[in-house]
């Protein structure tokens, strides 16, 4: 997901996006250990994608204390 439509969402949107996110990285690791991974590739972007995620979440609570 790109950051501009990460940054959009609302802190509580944010919060369900990184519950999602740190799911789909768990049965991606799982599929990864069995051996059923199509590609090793969606590994990295769903690390990725969660780290924007905490980034943008992170950002909004600094703003939201300032």
């Amino acid at each position: 997901m790109k950051i501009e439509k990460l940054r959009e969402l609302a802190p509580e949107g944010l919060t369900t996006l990184e519950r999602e996110q740190r799911e789909a990285i768990f049965k991606i690791r799982f599929q990864h250990s069995m051996g059923q991974l199509e590609s090793s590739a969606k590994k990295r972007t769903s690390k990725r994608d969660l780290a924007r995620t905490l980034t943008v979440a992170a950002e909004k609570r600094r703003a939201a204390k300032a």
